[in-house]
C-alpha cells in the first residue's frame, strides 16, 4: 500500500510539474503556430509503419535527405525553425498525435541557450537545469500519448562554432539530460560532442555551413553516422 501512495504522489508531482511548466512559458505558445500547423497538414507517415520520428529545430527541418540517409529505418521529421524546448512543450501532443507506428522518436532543439531571436524581446537563455526539466515533461507528455514503452532519443545538442563562447553552460544541460535519461530504461542519449570536436578540441568547420550553426553535408553525414550506431 505505502509503495502505491508514493507512486501516486510521484505521479502527481510530475503533473502538476508538467502543467506548471507550461503555465510558466505560456508567453511562447503561440509564436511557430503556423509553422506547426503546416507540419500537422503532413501525411506521409498514414502509410508507414515502425518509423522513425524525429522532432525539434532547425537542424531536423533542414534535413533533406533523412528518409534516404537513416535507410533501412524508415524516417519522417517534424522540425521547425528556431525551436526551444519552452514552446516544444506546448506543441509536442500535436506533433505526435496519431504517430502510434513510430517505432522510435528522436529529438534535437537546440536554442534555449542563445538562440535569441529579434522577434522575441523577452527571450531569456534558460539555464541547464530548467532545460532538464523541460524534457522530463516532454518526454512523459510523448510516452502518456504513445506508448511508456517507446524509445525516445536525446540527441545531444551540438558544440558549433557560432555558440562556442556558451558551451560551457550547453554542455552542462547535455550532461544533466544524460543524467536523466541513464536512468529510465525507454530514455536514451545519443552522444555527438566528441564526434564534432577538431584536434584542438574546437568544433570542426567542415561539419557546419556558412552561419557556423545549421549542419552542412558533411554534418549530417556524421550524425547518420552516430544516430544508427545508438539505435536499439
Amino acid at each position: 500500500m505505502r509503495s502505491l501512495i508514493s507512486f501516486f504522489l510521484l505521479g502527481l508531482i510530475l503533473v502538476l510539474s508538467g502543467c506548471s511548466l507550461e503555465y510558466k512559458y505560456r508567453a511562447h505558445k503561440g509564436y511557430f503556430e503556423e509553422e506547426v500547423q503546416k507540419l500537422e497538414e503532413l501525411d506521409e507517415y498514414q502509410n508507414m509503419e515502425d518509423y522513425l520520428l524525429f522532432m525539434g529545430s532547425s537542424s531536423i527541418r533542414l534535413w533533406k535527405t533523412v528518409a534516404e540517409d537513416m535507410k533501412p529505418y524508415p524516417a519522417i521529421k517534424r522540425g521547425y525553425g528556431g525551436a526551444h524546448y519552452y514552446d516544444f512543450i506546448h506543441y509536442v501532443e500535436r506533433l505526435i498525435d496519431d504517430k502510434d507506428q513510430a517505432q522510435a522518436v528522436l529529438i534535437f532543439v537546440a536554442n534555449d541557450i542563445t538562440g535569441k531571436n529579434s522577434w522575441d524581446k523577452r527571450h531569456k537563455d534558460l539555464s541547464p537545469r530548467e532545460i532538464e526539466k523541460l524534457v522530463k515533461v516532454i518526454t512523459k507528455k510523448i510516452h502518456k500519448q504513445l506508448s511508456p514503452d517507446l524509445p525516445i532519443y536525446i540527441i545531444e545538442t551540438t558544440p558549433t562554432p557560432s555558440r562556442w563562447h556558451v558551451w560551457d553552460k550547453i554542455s552542462e544541460a547535455n550532461d544533466l539530460i544524460k543524467e536523466f535519461t541513464d536512468q529510465k530504461p525507454n530514455l536514451h542519449f545519443i552522444s555527438t560532442r566528441n564526434h564534432f570536436f577538431n584536434d584542438r578540441g574546437r568544433p570542426e568547420g567542415k561539419f557546419f555551413r556558412r552561419d557556423s550553426l545549421h549542419l552542412s553535408d558533411a554534418g549530417y553525414d556524421l550524425w547518420e553516422e552516430i544516430i544508427k550506431k545508438n539505435l536499439k
